[in-house]
């Protein structure tokens, strides 16, 4: 990955007209620019309000006439009842049994566009699409047919479609109250690309006449001509510049996510096409765009990654805190004296007369769930759909494999094993916190500890537990005996998860006994404390670990640094 000489100035100033502080991030992987042949989608589901929980919807068949609820994802909120379809797929979490993948970003759009009356938010979109399309494609159709029917009364959306020989994006919002439906655009990423959303609208120009690569909607241009937001030629149409224009907190809180992912998996070099030639310039060239201050031109859509990307790699970069790069949130004095990346709500604030902002980096404190699901063609469709699951912060959480045909999810991962409002000691979500939640009091110290873990529980499972797994089943699927595999899958499924949870329980443990008051007490090698030859509960071998140097600088540097200095 690229790194700039960094300095260690305070926070970066600037002007904040439209500024948002929005969440979710996702990353999307193409069948060619995967190590194994998969397709990937990434998602973080970030929200102070949501729940990390492993949604779990059996197939199901019903009669006519069948009515479907569809509740607000967001808010619990009744919205209305569709027509229910004689038969549904099972979905776990954000995939269904046929491998389809479908991850999202908000990005809100024109106040104008939302249809208050409308049925089919955002978040029910994605789960009644699971439960009805089987490819990317059919995802797309649905989606558009649901919100056509029903009425749309989320804001703008981009969406992250894959299925195992497909990966697509799709941008689309409302047109407003009394006149149903929605406007939107949907473009396949390239074979051997990535593409990477934040929470701002992604499609600019697009190709009018290209049905495999490119999907409209047939009033794309001409509703925004309607509306006064775009006059010129139909070629020239650009869907982010009509329906979610850029400004300041749109690249410096949102696209500064995905220049980010671009940077890290493509090795500080964007290699992507313009205008049919295919060209490589450094990323550093949108670094003035990353921090908001040059908002001309446009990032590429898709870039072609340095290397063939595995499921780990994704689910390092959902991670990041913009290490290594001018946006780096471990070093400025808003990190205090142990390199926190994380900065608390709100984004913003003001001194003096001047306004700062403080950095949105992929990995947040708000996250309920995150996750990267694998649509896998080469193996029958009963193994390969695959979700690697988490909860809570990125950085300080594991993934865990489900297996998208499971009979039954984890109980640490089970709905209604607690919620945000009520603790439960045997939900994966709260152990996630309470040990993100140690680590935010000595970061640099406690972190690296959880992510030694994290790399060595994710390895054994990424790259041997999980293959040797995918081989048995396989193998039974092929010989007509799925219900064994399942029966097999659901018991790894669960077995492993558990585990692993019992695991994160001891550790946080260890993360109190061994950081307790700011000590950091030695241990052997195979793990036990060093202690007093007299007695085995005295700690032997205790040190204290300084503050980081740019914090000593700026307090040495006070107004306060008189009355703190030694004599």
């Amino acid at each position: 990955m690229k790194v700039w000489t960094l300095s260690l100035a305070v926070l970066f100033a600037a002007l904040l007209s439209g500024f948002r502080a929005e969440a979710c991030s996702n990353v999307i992987i193409s069948k060619g620019a995967s190590a194994d042949g998969s397709c990937m989608v990434s998602y973080a589901a970030d929200s102070h309000l949501l729940f990390g929980e492993l949604y779990f919807h059996p197939a199901g068949r019903f009669g006519r006439g069948s009515k479907l609820d569809i509740i607000e994802w967001d808010t619990y909120k009744p919205l209305g009842q569709i027509h229910q379809i004689p038969r549904t797929y099972q979905t776990v979490g954000n995939m269904n049994q046929h491998q389809l993948i479908i991850g999202e970003t908000t990005w809100g759009g024109r106040e104008e566009q939302a249809d208050t009356n409308g049925v089919m938010d955002y978040g029910s979109l994605i789960y009644v699409t699971l439960q009805r399309a089987r490819t990317a494609r059919a995802a797309i159709d649905t989606i558009v047919s649901l919100a056509n029917r029903y009425g749309y009364p989320s804001e703008g959306e981009t969406f992250s479609i894959a299925d195992p020989d497909e990966a697509w994006v799709m941008d689309l919002c409302g047109k407003g109250s009394g006149n149903k439906g929605i406007v939107w655009v949907a473009r396949r990423v390239p074979d051997g690309y990535i593409c990477a959303h934040a929470n701002q609208c992604r499609i600019t120009r697009f190709p009018l006449n290209d049905p495999e690569n490119c999907l409209y909607a047939p009033d794309v241009i001409s509703f925004a001509r309607e509306q006064g937001w775009y006059d010129g030629p139909d070629e020239e149409f650009s869907y982010r510049d009509a329906y979610n224009p850029l400004d300041f907190g749109g690249a410096r809180a949102c696209d500064a996510r995905a220049w980010s992912a671009f940077n890290i998996l493509c090795d500080g070099e964007f290699v992507y096409e313009e205008n049919g030639v295919e060209v490589s310039r450094p990323a550093s060239d949108w670094i003035e765009y990353a921090l908001g201050h040059q908002l001309d031109g446009e990032m590429p859509l898709f870039v072609k990654p340095s290397r063939r990307i595995t499921p780990k790699d994704v689910a390092d970069v959902m991670r990041d805190h913009f290490e290594g790069t001018p946006l780096d949130m471990t070093q400025d004095i808003g990190a205090g004296g142990n390199a926190l990346p994380y900065r608390w709500r709100p984004m913003r604030f003001s001194w003096n007369g001047k306004t700062y902002v403080n950095e949105r980096a992929i990995a947040t404190q708000q996250t309920g769930f995150w996750f990267v699901a694998q649509a896998r063609g080469w193996l029958p469709d009963e193994v390969g759909a695959l979700v690697w699951f988490g909860t809570d912060d990125a950085a300080t959480s594991y993934l865990t494999p489900i297996y998208v045909n499971t009979k039954k999810v984890p109980e640490c991962l089970r709905e209604g094993n607690g919620d945000m409002l009520h603790y439960s000691a045997t939900s994966q979500f709260w152990i996630s916190n309470r040990i993100a939640n140690a680590c935010y009091k000595m970061y640099n110290v406690m972190a690296p500890t959880v992510r030694c873990a994290i790399d060595a529980f994710e390895q054994d499972q990424m790259f041997s537990e999980v293959p040797a797994m995918d081989e048995k089943l396989a193998k039974l699927v092929k010989k007509g005996r799925v219900r064994k595999a399942r029966k097999m899958m659901t018991r790894y499924t669960v077995e492993t998860a558990q585990k692993q949870f019992d695991n994160w329980v001891a550790l946080e443990e260890l993360l109190l006994v061994k950081y307790v008051d700011g000590n950091v007490k030695a241990q052997e090698e195979d793990g036990s404390f060093r202690h007093s030859v007299y007695h085995e509960g005295t700690p032997k071998g205790i040190t204290n670990p300084p503050y980081v140097e740019a914090w000593r600088r700026a307090v040495a540097e006070s107004d306060h640094a008189a009355i703190l200095e030694a004599r």
